[in-house]
C-alpha cells in the first residue's frame, strides 16, 4: 500500500512538472501581434533651388509607415503651386506612395489671370535646360527624403504640369512611369528610344485644346517605338476635369473648362492601377 501511494506520488509530481514545461514552451514560442497602424498622412513645405532659382514645394507621406516606398512627382496645372497640387499630395500619400507636389515657376509663384499663366507656362516650355534643371532639383529632394526608396520614382501633371512629366520622361530621365491629366501632347520633346518610362495620358475627347493631330501624332510614336502607354479620352470631358475650381474658372475668364466627377474618378482610378503595375508587379 505504501508503495501504491509513493507511484502515485511520482506520477503526480511528474505530470505537474511536464505541464509547467508545456505552458513554458507554448508562452515561449507566441509571437508578438504587430498592429497595423492607420494611415497618418504627414505634409512639409519644402525649399529647393537650382543655381539661379529658388523653389518652394510640399512633401506628403504617411508617418506611421516607416519602411521605403515609391516616390511620385507631381507637376501643377498653368496657375502654378497649389492647394489643388498639395492635395493631390496628399491623396497619394494616403495611397502608401511619398509624393512630391513641385514648383516649376519659383518662389511658388502663381497666376491669377490666363495671361499671366501662359506667360509662366511658355517661359518654362520654351527653355528646355531650365525646365529639367528644375525638375531634376525636385527628383533629387525627393530621393533624399528618409521614406523613399530612390530606385522607384514616377511623375504625373495636371495640364502643363502632364506636358512637363511627359517632356521630362521623353528627354531620359529615370521615371517607372509617367502620367498626364487634361494635358497637351504636342510636346517639345516627343517620344523617343531615350523614354524608359511606362506613359498613361487621361484627356477629355471634348477638349479644343488637344487636337486629334496631335494625338495621332503622339499614339503613332508611342507604337512606332513599341512603347507601352495608355492614351484615354473620357467622353463629355473638356479641359481640366479633375479640378473642381475649373467651372468657376471657365466661367470668370469665359475659357472651355469644366469639372467631370466620372472622369475624375475614373482617371485616377487609372493612375492607381499604373502604379500598382509598374511598382508591385501586375
Amino acid at each position: 500500500m505504501k508503495l501504491l501511494k509513493t507511484i502515485l506520488v511520482l506520477i503526480c509530481t511528474l505530470a505537474f512538472v511536464f505541464s509547467c514545461k508545456t505552458e513554458k514552451a507554448s508562452k515561449t514560442e507566441e509571437k508578438p501581434v504587430v498592429e497595423d497602424l492607420p494611415v497618418k498622412v504627414k505634409g512639409e513645405e519644402v525649399t529647393y533651388a537650382t543655381d539661379s532659382t529658388k523653389m518652394k514645394g510640399y512633401i506628403a507621406f504617411d508617418e506611421n509607415n516607416k519602411g521605403k516606398r515609391p516616390g511620385i512627382i507631381i507637376v501643377h496645372e498653368w496657375w502654378g503651386h497649389n492647394d489643388y497640387v498639395r492635395k493631390r499630395a496628399d491623396m497619394l500619400a494616403e495611397l502608401g506612395y511619398t509624393a512630391i507636389a513641385i514648383d516649376m515657376y519659383g518662389d511658388g509663384k502663381q497666376a491669377g489671370h490666363p495671361d499671366d499663366a501662359g506667360k509662366f507656362a511658355k517661359n518654362v516650355m520654351s527653355n528646355l535646360p531650365v525646365a529639367k534643371a528644375r525638375f531634376n532639383a525636385a527628383v533629387d529632394l525627393l530621393k533624399k527624403h528618409e521614406s523613399v526608396d530612390a530606385g522607384k520614382i514616377a511623375a504625373i501633371g495636371y495640364c502643363f504640369g502632364g506636358s512637363v512629366a511627359l517632356t521630362m520622361a521623353n528627354s531620359g530621365q529615370d521615371l517607372a512611369a509617367v502620367a498626364a491629366f487634361h494635358s497637351g501632347v504636342q510636346l517639345p520633346v516627343m517620344p523617343n528610344e531615350d523614354l524608359k518610362a511606362r506613359v498613361l495620358v487621361c484627356n477629355g475627347a471634348e477638349d479644343p485644346f488637344v487636337s486629334l493631330e496631335s494625338v495621332k501624332a503622339f499614339t503613332s510614336a508611342l507604337d512606332s517605338l513599341g512603347k507601352k502607354y495608355e492614351y484615354i479620352a473620357y467622353p463629355g470631358a473638356t479641359h481640366s476635369f479633375t479640378s473642381k475650381e475649373a467651372d468657376e474658372n471657365g466661367k470668370k475668364f469665359n475659357l472651355p473648362l469644366a469639372y467631370n466627377a466620372e472622369a475624375d474618378q475614373k482617371s485616377w482610378e487609372s493612375l492607381q492601377q499604373l502604379l500598382n503595375d509598374v511598382f508591385k508587379g501586375e
